[in-house]
C-alpha cells in the first residue's frame, strides 16, 4: 500500500493526494489502509460510521465524504469530526444554508462534465458556488469532477472534453481543484490539479484496461487456500454441479477449500486461471459455496494440503476478474467476513 502511494505521489509530483479508503478501504480493512496510507494529505470515503472510525482511530489529517450529507444529520457528525463533505445538488445545498454549525467547515463542490452520476452541470456551477459563499456555515471551497473514460482513449466523454468543461465552468474562480482518479494519473499525468484522488491503484489493482504491473504497482491482497482433496476422474467423468465440465481424458484434479461463500466469484468458469504450488492451472466446473475445482494436470506433484494462490502477486487480481467477466474492483470488495486475514506489515 505504502508502495502504491509512492508510485502516485511521484507520477504527479506537488499535487497532494486523497487516499480513497471507501468499501472498508476496498475490502482490505479500514485500519490497514489508515496505516497503509498514513503519508496521504487526506483520506476520502462515504460512509459516515467509517469517517468517526477514522478519527477514533487517531487519522487527524482531512477527511472527504465523497457523497457528501444523505440527510441534515450528518451535518452534526461533519461538525464534530471535521469532516469535508462533496456538495453535488441542490438538497444538500439547502442542507447547508439552514445548518447552525459550530464553525465553518470546507465543502468540495462538484461539477458534472459528463460521467452524469453526480454533479451540478457546468452551466449550474456558478449559481451554485455562489450559493455556497453566501451560507455562513461554509469556510473554504474546492472543486472537483469525475472522470469517465480516463482508461480509455476513444470513448465519448473523453478526458479532454471533461477537463474543458471543467475549465470553461470554473473560469475566474480561485479555487483548489480535484480532478485525476487511478485511471487519470496513470495515463494522463500532464492533468494539473491540487489533489489527485487515487482509489484502486492503491491497492495494485488495475483502472479499466491499465496493466497495473507495468507501473511498478504491487498486489496488496491475496486470496490463498488449499487443495483439501485429489480425486481421479477418466474421460467422460464430469465435475460439480451442473456438469458444467466433462474430462476429454483421464486426469487429477484438486478440491480447494473457497468458494462464492469466501468471495470467490461463482460466476467464474472453467479457465479462470489459478495457482497450484505456484505453477500456473486453471478452473474446472463451477463455483460451489465452499469449494472450487482445479486441473492438476500441469502440477504432478500437488497434494492434499498443496498451496493455492486464487490471486495476487503472481496472479493479477484483474486478469481473474476478466476471466469472470467483471473487474478487480469487485473481486477486492467481495471477500466475505468468515475468510481470515493475515496483515504482514
Amino acid at each position: 500500500m505504502q508502495s502504491n502511494l509512492a508510485i502516485a505521489r511521484s507520477t504527479i509530483p506537488g499535487a497532494k493526494i486523497w487516499a480513497v479508503v471507501k468499501a472498508d478501504a476496498y475490502g482490505h480493512g479500514l485500519e490497514n489502509g489508515l496505516r497503509g496510507f498514513a503519508a496521504a494529505d487526506g483520506l476520502s470515503l462515504i460512509e459516515y460510521d467509517r469517517a468517526v472510525r477514522l478519527r477514533d482511530l487517531g487519522w487527524t489529517k482531512p477527511i472527504m465524504m465523497m457523497q457528501g450529507m444523505f440527510d441534515s444529520a450528518d451535518l452534526d457528525l461533519i461538525s464534530q469530526y471535521e469532516l469535508q463533505p462533496v456538495v453535488h445538488n441542490v438538497e444538500q445545498l439547502d442542507m447547508l444554508s439552514k445548518a447552525r454549525l459550530n464553525s465553518p467547515i470546507h465543502v468540495h463542490l462538484k461539477i458534472n462534465t459528463g460521467m452524469n452520476r453526480l454533479g451540478f452541470l457546468p452551466e449550474q456551477t456558478r449559481e451554485a458556488y455562489a450559493r455556497l459563499q453566501a451560507v455562513p456555515a461554509i469556510g473554504k471551497i474546492s472543486l472537483i469532477t469525475h472522470f469517465a473514460n480516463a482508461d480509455k482513449q476513444s470513448v465519448s466523454p473523453d478526458v479532454a472534453t471533461q477537463v474543458a468543461a471543467f475549465q470553461q465552468a470554473t473560469l475566474d474562480i480561485q479555487a483548489e481543484i480535484s480532478l485525476s482518479n487511478s485511471p487519470a494519473i496513470l495515463i494522463h499525468p500532464e492533468i494539473k490539479g491540487d489533489w489527485i484522488r487515487p482509489g484502486v491503484m492503491l491497492y495494485g489493482g488495475s483502472p479499466g484496461g491499465v496493466d497495473a504491473a507495468s507501473f511498478g504497482l504491487k498486489a496488496a491482497m491475496t486470496l490463498s487456500s488449499r487443495v483439501i482433496a485429489v480425486q481421479s476422474i477418466r474421460a467422460g467423468d464430469s465435475v460439480g454441479y451442473g456438469s458444467l465440465f466433462r474430462a476429454e481424458r483421464d486426469m487429477r484434479i484438486g478440491i480447494v477449500a473457497c468458494g462464492y461463500a469466501d468471495g470467490y466469484p461463482r460466476h467464474a468458469s472453467t479457465g479462470a486461471p489459478v495457482l497450484v504450488d505456484g505453477i500456473r492451472t486453471q478452473l474446472l466446473g463451477r463455483v460451489s459455496m465452499d469449494m472450487l475445482n482445479v486441473d492438476l494436470s500441469s502440477v504432478p506433484n500437488a497434494h492434499v494440503g498443496s498451496d493455492v494462490t486464487l490471486w495476487g502477486d503472481d496472479l493479477p487480481i484483474d486478469e481473474v476478474a476478466a476471466a469472470a467477466g467483471t473487474i478487480g474492483y469487485e473481486l477486492m470488495c467481495a471477500i466475505t467476513p468468515r475468510v481470515q486475514r493475515q496483515v504482514r506489515l
